[in-house]
This record gives structure tokens, sequence and C-alpha cells, in this order.
């Protein structure tokens, strides 16, 4: 019998339309057998999911991959701490899942490559067991699972131990802390600075365990020892073992020494200046963001700036132009905002021009200026010089000023403004404050490893840094900054003078009973003494910041202070 093909005696367009036709037919055949014998299974694709949340770290996308047999004996936050803690035991920094097997008696294999921080990198199969049927196929998810290559009823487990512990030094190259008992040439004007080791605090511990670091081990808890403590660390050696086997060791390896941007001339200076008051002092590069010298309390210690902080009204006064070079002010020993007298230092009584009241730090100027400036604004430029932010140096405080909304009414702004209320600021801020006006509104990222490259953020624009500059230098030549002034050099520096305590007293009329209590001298104690400068003020090469907690005026004692530091620095950096 023979059949007739279906294309014969067709017209060629026929013949084209029959074949297509047979075409969409073929495709439609192959679908159905698809539909039928079906795709990956399922425990296939859950376990694809499975793999790819762990290597994001999706701990609740994984948890939602278990049976619920396996949901009911451990729970979302135990589940997270069984694999975050294998994590951290491994050191383990990436998870790479490979090609995820087919179901093999209730079991999917997947190979994966975990890379770590001490251990290299290591390569295990992650063998993951599935109950339910179809779509309804889970992960029956143990403990051991929480780790690649674990078998049930093992954990990871490790031992590791550190090289010996890297060399600080100086931007000269002289050593800081060097060897086992971190000795220095520089004796005391080193240790000041480089501060301790011992057992690490709570806040360090979670971090260093990640690094594989013991938890007896002794790691820098101050000073340049923390600031750079895992710089000098190394890579801890020591073995890792998944129950009684051994499945990764490393040899310990030593860090390259620290070189820091510390000058030993200006840390010797500062640490010998200050000597035993209590405060802190640091000293920095303008252009670069260096500290060449940190002494003290420097940058843990918060304080009021008092009227260092009108370095930043000032310069937000000068931004919103609500004061200029032409500005004038009632000569008056003080003024009142919501009711409340402000008075300047000593009931001195000062005003004039703008320059003539920053120069003899007008407190009935700056606090009425400061409410006109606003909160909004006030806040803004202050948070522009660094303010409510991280300094970027481990250990280092951050300077504080509530927000715009939380500072309080006119008088708390007027207050804030002068460098009260509830600002709170450290040497080294106000330092970088005086910095970021020697740069020309330039703030520069602070550093305290030499050779770093160093980012640099437009605060002012530079005819405001330049006049605020100038009005600085005026402190110093006819102003409350006298003590600073340096011969031959120009000196811009602002005093800040911070109360304490509440230095009013009750009116208080004697009677045959009571006796009025006798009206006290001003007492040093009362007040904090601030001073920040930078020199030469046209070509600045050297910023401070000095705070003397309880210390009197910052004219009398912390600007003679400052023109120590000062020297210093020129001479090192001349």
């Amino acid at each position: 019998m023979v059949v007739a093909s279906p294309l014969r005696g067709r017209s060629p367009a026929q013949r084209r339309l029959i074949l297509v036709a047979s075409l969409a037919g073929l495709v439609a055949l192959l679908l159905t057998v698809l539909a039928v014998t079906g795709g990956p299974p399922a425990e296939q694709e859950r376990a694809k999911r499975f793999v790819d949340e762990l290597a994001r770290g999706d701990y609740p996308a994984m948890y939602a991959e278990l049976t619920d047999a396996a949901r009911r004996a451990r729970s979302l936050q135990a589940f997270t701490e069984d694999h975050r803690r294998a994590a951290a035991m491994a050191t383990a920094v990436r998870f790479v899942p490979g090609e995820v097997s087919k179901p093999s008696d209730g079991v999917v294999d997947v190979p994966m490559t975990v890379t770590t921080r001490i251990f290299g990198t290591l390569r295990a199969t992650l063998r993951l067991p599935f109950a339910g049927e179809g779509d309804d196929a889970r992960v029956d998810w143990a403990q051991h699972l929480a780790f690649p290559g674990l078998r049930r009823g093992e954990r990871l487990q490790r031992t590791t131990r550190l090289p010996p512990r890297a060399d600080i030094l100086a931007r000269d190259g002289t050593p800081l802390a060097q060897g086992e008992d971190r000795s220095s040439p520089l004796g005391a004007v080193a240790t000041a600075i480089s501060g301790s080791l011992d057992k690490a605090p709570g806040e360090q511990q979670q971090r260093l365990r990640e690094l594989g670091v013991p938890d007896d081990a002794k790691v820098g808890i101050s000073g340049l020892e923390r600031i750079f403590d895992e710089a000098l660390i190394g890579r801890p050696g020591g073995v890792l073992r998944a129950g009684n086997r051994v499945i990764a060791t490393t040899t310990p390896k030593a860090a390259k020494v620290v070189r820091t941007t510390i000058d030993p001339q200006v840390q010797r200076a500062a640490v010998e200046t200050l000597g035993e008051q209590f405060g802190g002092l640091a000293a920095l590069r303008p252009r670069t963001g260096e500290i060449l010298a940190l002494a003290g309390v420097a940058f843990s210690g918060l304080q009021p700036p008092g009227s260092t902080f009108k370095m930043i009204t000032l310069a937000g006064a000068l931004e919103a132009r609500i004061a200029g070079p032409i500005s004038t002010y009632p000569v008056q020993t003080g003024a009142t905002i919501e009711g409340v007298e402000i008075q300047n230092a000593d009931g001195e009584s000062c005003g004039g021009s703008l320059r003539l009241s920053f120069a003899h730090s007008c407190n009935s100027v700056f606090a009425p200026l400061g409410a006109k400036l606003g909160a909004e604004r006030l806040v803004k430029t202050a948070e522009a010089f660094g303010f409510n932010a991280d300094p970027g140096i481990p250990g280092a405080a951050t300077s504080v000023i509530p927000a715009a909304g939380e500072i309080g009414d006119a008088l708390a702004v007027g207050s804030s403004a002068i460098g009260q209320g509830r600002v709170l600021a450290s040497a080294l801020q106000m330092g970088w404050v005086a910095s970021t006006i020697a740069s020309g509104g330039l703030r520069t990222q602070l550093t305290l490893r030499a050779g770093a490259t160093t980012r640099r953020v437009r605060v002012l624009r530079p005819s405001t840094a330049r006049t605020v500059r100038s009005y600085m230098e005026s402190v110093v030549k006819v102003g409350t900054g006298g003590a600073a002034a340096i011969s031959g050099v120009r000196v811009a520096g602002k005093t800040g003078t911070a109360e304490l305590k509440d230095t009013t007293t009750p009116e208080c009329t004697p009677t045959q009973e009571t006796e009025c209590p006798p009206v006290q001298a001003d007492d040093p104690t009362d007040t904090d003494a601030w001073f920040a400068a930078f020199a030469p003020a046209r070509k600045p090469r050297v910023a401070v910041g000095v705070l003397l907690v309880q210390n009197g005026q910052g004219g009398d004692t912390a600007a003679p202070v400052a023109k120590q530091v000062l020297l210093a620095g020129l001479k090192a950096t001349g």
C-alpha cells in the first residue's frame, strides 16, 4: 500500500504552511512530554535556593526552607546563631555553592567552597536531607548542617595562637611600641600615645573571634595599640577541627610594622606641656589631616567647648549673610534672651564691630547672633565641621550638638552658639575645626597612618574661611588669646572658657535668724579652659586643640600650652 505524501500536488506556499504546522505540532508534543516528565526535582530547586540564601547570609529565608519538625526543634534565633557561630569559628568570609545534584535517597549534595580569613580556602560537600513529597519536600535540617562537611554530632572547634605583635613607629621611624614589652626609646612620651594591651573587652571580643584571635590573647585596649589593633595582630595560626577530625591547619604570620603620623618632637611638647594637668591636646597638619600629637584625653574626653564654638557660630552667620565685616553691636555687659540675661565673662563690657566682638569673645553678641541664625542652620554648620559624626579614629569620641528640633527655645540656641547648653566636644574636634578654617574651608579626613590618602570636603566658602581666619588673628593680636602670640609668626586662634557650674547667687536678705552666704571669689575649677589655633595664619602648617578641665580661663591657661605645641609643630614641619 502506498501512502501519498501530503505535500504532493501542493503549491510551494501550501507546502510551507503544512511544514510550519507540522513543526508546531512537534513542539507541542515535546512540551507535553516535558510536562509529563517534569523539570528539575523540587528538592533540587529548594536546595539551590537554600545554598544561595546561605551565600547571602539570609538566615530567615533559609529557615523558611526547613521542615516543620526542624523548625519546632530549633528556633530561628538558635538556627541563626548556629550558622554564625560556625562561620566565626572557621573565620569564614564567603560561601560559594557549586552545582546542585539531583536527590539520591532523599539527600541533595551541594559542593561548597568556603573562603576563610586564616585557614585559606576550604572545600566540602553540604549534604541536605529532605522530607516530604513533591513540592512539599523541605530540608530536614540538623545542627551539623550549619557548616559544609560536618558529620552528624560534629561541631567546629579551633585552637589558634598569634604571631609576635608588629611594632608601632613614629613618622620618622622611631619606635613608639616594639617587641614583647612594647617599649620605646621615647619613654613616657611614647607611652602617653601608644596605649596598653589586655584581654579584649566585650565590644571588641566578637570581632576578634571572627579574626581567629584567641579569647585569652592580649590585644590593644587603648591608644595606638587599640586604633591599629587589627593591623598589628597579624594572621593567627592554628588548627581547625570537625569534632576530632583535623580539616585545616595554618601557620601564624606576623604583620608589617605600622608607621604613624605622630611626630616625636610635637608629641614630646604636647605631653610635657600638658604635664599633670587633666585635659587633652591634639596637633594636626591642616593640609593632610595627619595627627601629629595626642596627649591626655584629646580624643576621648568630651566637655562643653565654650567660646571656641564661636568659630562655628561666626562661620554660620557669615555663610547665612546675617552678619559681616560692617556689622556693629551694642557695647554692653550682657544680653537678654527669653527673659534671661547671658553675661560676658567677668562682666566685661564689649561689642562694637563683629571683629572686635569675636576678638573679645562677647557672649552679648554671639548668643543673640546664634539665636538669629536659628537652630537648624547652627546645627547644620556644626555638623559640616564634623559634629554628630564618627571622627574616623577607632576609640575617638563623637562630638555632639542636639538635633535642631531638640535644642529648645531661642535661649537654648543662644547658649549652644557660645558652646554651652548640651554641646560637647573633644580637643581633637576643636583642633579639627581650626584646621578646617586653616585649609580655606576644606575639612580633611583625620588620619594616624603615615602616607594614607585622605578625603577633603568643602565646609565653607573660601571667602568665609578667610574672614574667620582674619578674625582669629585678631583674637591673638588684640583679644583674649594674646598668650599664644609667637614672635615673627602670625597665629590665628580662639579662646574658650566653658562654665561647669551655676555661678549665679540668689538674692539674699539677712534676718535675725539667718545670714547671707559670703560672696565667693572666682573659682578656676568652675570652668574648663580651651584654645584652638593654627600657624602660620596665611600658610598653616600646624593646628592645635587644647582642653584643660577645671582650669580657669582659656586665654590664661590653655593659650600658653597651645603656644608651646605650635612652636614644636612649626619646627617639625618647617
